[in-house]
């Protein structure tokens, strides 16, 4: 039976995430050991347009189209940043002491998110959590670039093992506000845009400042990469304004659909009833016509008898 399996369902799937999980996180650091920060994580944009995709798939129904084009032009407007920008470069250790501003804001960006997702409504609270789970994924792939080139140093200075510490602390921040942003929203796709597009703005302003990456400052490169960052935050503000009006919308939708099915349940029993009671009206009936013809057979027999 489905209520059987369905146990084994949720475990197959959660294995399976953990595993994607797991897979995604090796390549990603093998990426941030060869290659720029401010390169490699805005690739990850890409996987807006699988989201919309997978999303309109599960829930057998076309994407909408103001969600589609606001995950368009943010993988669009990241794709043309990097194509221009062309980040190169970059350090391989940072000092502790220089990271503690970046620390700061941290901080004060995840009180503020936190305390917007406090009073916010459902509808928008996970676009809130989802910008508080993007800016750490940027300081964690900040850190994650730092770690693979600090642990070939060895741990006999313990202090220069700071990037893997402070991982192992953000790093689990990240990933609880990543599943309450996804169980806090109903669409997948506003969501994750909101955190692949934040991370990789933390991402690049983390690359140009504290890892001295190298990007293209000509004046038409600037032009085009700030008109390509305009476009990423334009569909960023799409999926923000519309996702709660989808929501509500589909709301509304599976909430007609179940009075709907509960309307029809009522009529077939009213119709059974009706049923049952025409059947019984209909013995009854043929009983009193057969109890008439009965008298009409003992009423000719008492005649032939006189």
């Amino acid at each position: 039976p489905r209520s059987t399996l369905f146990p084994y369902t949720t475990l197959f799937r959660s294995l399976a995430s953990i595993a994607a999980t797991l897979a995604g996180a090796a390549l990603q650091t093998t990426a941030l050991h060869f290659g720029p920060l401010a390169l490699v994580q805005p690739i990850l944009a890409c996987d807006l347009l699988f989201a919309v995709l997978i999303n309109s798939v599960a829930r057998r129904a076309g994407p909408d189209r103001v969600l589609f084009t606001g995950a368009v032009c943010c993988a669009a407007g990241l794709g043309v940043f990097l194509a221009v920008a062309q980040p190169t470069g970059g350090a391989e250790s940072v000092s502790l002491g220089s990271v503690i501003p970046l620390a700061a804001g941290l901080a004060a960006v995840l009180a503020c998110c936190l305390a917007w997702a406090r009073a916010a409504p459902r509808a928008t609270r996970g676009l809130a959590l989802a910008l508080a789970c993007g800016v750490c994924y940027g300081v964690n792939a900040f850190l994650l670039k730092l770690v693979t080139f600090s642990l070939a140093q060895g741990f006999s200075e313990p202090l220069q093992q700071w990037p893997l510490y402070t991982l192992a602390v953000i790093g689990p921040v990240g990933f609880l506000l990543n599943q309450e942003a996804f169980q806090s929203e109903g669409l997948v796709s506003p969501v994750l845009a909101v955190i692949t597009t934040s991370t990789a703005l933390v991402s690049i302003g983390i690359g140009a400042l504290w890892l001295d990456e190298n990007f293209a400052s000509g004046p038409w490169d600037v032009v085009t990469e700030v008109a390509a960052l305009t476009v990423m935050t334009t569909g960023i503000v799409l999926l923000a304004r519309r996702a709660p009006a989808v929501a509500r919308r589909r709301a509304a939708t599976a909430e007609a659909a179940t009075a709907e099915a509960a309307a029809g349940t009522e009529t077939v029993g009213a119709n059974q009833a009706g049923g049952t009671g025409n059947q019984a009206e209909t013995a009854s009936e043929a009983g009193e016509q057969c109890d008439r013809v009965g008298e009409q057979h003992d009423s000719g027999r008492r005649d032939d008898v006189k």
